[in-house]
């Protein structure tokens, strides 16, 4: 009983005050932009997190900013010898502070067991994303519905999936039952509600059951590695795939598992900063080389790379972990309706000699 709470939806911004007083707390509400989608922003006094629907952009921004300063430098003279500079260095300016991601899907979750083979599970281990997601605890909704382009299910996944979880929130009656998985997550619990009732409980059991039992898609991803290998050559099939393609890189920057990011330097005057930006295997700017070779010229080397670095070449490098949570906002988002599901069942169809 001690690691659970209820609290209602009534009294549910004032704890997330209480815990913005003890660390950063971000929730899914409505973007400042349109009003209209749904992104995770930092709680503010008087914000009412959306919880109803899943929101429009992943909360990977706050692992991996959209735009971060990785050094800052500057360049100076040499007291003693004015014609030489010495560059003095600013190393991580902008250290990781503990943070609370409250209302995430277990598809969010999902999407950074991608980015922590990436950036931490090799020999090289990028610093100011293990710090931010050493000091970020994930408060995760168990999912009750799932429109059509949902298919967490077929990726390994599910609504109650909670692996890489703290705290699991269950929509009830009224408000939610709030239970703490990991002891690092069981001092916010003072800040939330009150202890369930014994019928909140039976309600959330019986809530989270449901979900676990239901399977969400119907993805058939055996052998999907191989079946994209053999069709890698099969350029009519790729042409086809990518004819409604418009390049406009929506897929890339909506997915929770795509990473890709440029690297550039800014200067003003003598002093400068070293920036990390989002970039996109869809632009055909992403693989272009100095000496002005591009080895994926056209849209259909770059969607093949996007499906294969997906379902082939991720789950080769990493153990069978799929490069897809399933989440299906690729699908949401895609002005020309392309479905990825439908591209990797015909996957399994016979090839063609088309060229």
């Amino acid at each position: 009983m001690a690691g659970k709470r209820f609290i209602s939806l009534e009294e549910l911004t004032s704890a997330l005050a209480k815990l913005a007083g003890k660390l950063n707390v971000w929730i899914p509400a409505l973007s400042k932009e349109d009003k209209t989608g749904v992104e995770f922003l930092p709680y503010r006094e008087g914000m009412t997190p959306v919880l109803n629907r899943q929101s429009t952009l992943p909360p990977k921004k706050l692992l991996l900013p959209q735009v971060e300063t990785l050094l800052r430098f500057e360049y100076r003279k040499d007291s003693e010898d004015p014609s030489k500079s010495r560059i003095h260095l600013d190393e991580r300016p902008n250290p990781a502070g503990p943070a609370l991601v409250f209302g995430a899907r277990p598809c969010d979750v999902r999407g950074f067991f991608t980015f922590d083979r990436v950036f931490t599970g090799g020999p090289f281990v990028d610093g100011p994303y293990r710090d931010r997601r050493k000091n970020t605890l994930f408060a995760t909704l168990v999912c009750r519905e799932a429109d059509g382009a949902c298919f967490c299910s077929s990726v390994g996944s599910g609504p109650a999936d909670m692996e890489g979880s703290d705290l699991r929130l269950t929509p009830v009656q009224g408000g939610l039952v709030i239970e703490a998985l990991k002891d690092e997550a069981l001092a916010l619990l003072d800040c939330i509600g009150r202890a369930p009732t014994e019928q909140q409980e039976e309600e959330a059991k019986r809530i989270i059951d449901e979900a676990s039992h239901r399977r969400v898609g119907e993805l058939d991803l055996e052998g999907c590695a191989k079946d994209f290998l053999k069709r890698f050559e099969d350029k009519g099939y790729w042409r086809e795939m990518a004819s409604q393609c418009l390049s406009c890189s929506i897929c890339t920057y909506v997915c929770p598992t795509c990473y890709c990011f440029t690297i550039t330097d800014e200067m003003k005057n003598l002093r400068g900063e070293r920036l990390r930006s989002w970039d996109s295997c869809m632009s055909c700017h992403y693989t272009s080389e100095a000496s002005g070779h591009n080895p994926r010229p056209t849209k259909l080397e770059r969607y093949r790379n996007r499906v294969g670095h997906k379902f082939s070449y991720i789950p080769e490098k990493y153990e069978e972990l799929i490069g897809c949570c399933g989440c299906g906002r690729c699908i949401r988002s895609c002005p020309v309706a392309i479905d990825i599901r439908k591209v990797v069942e015909r996957l399994k169809e016979e090839t063609c000699e088309c060229a």
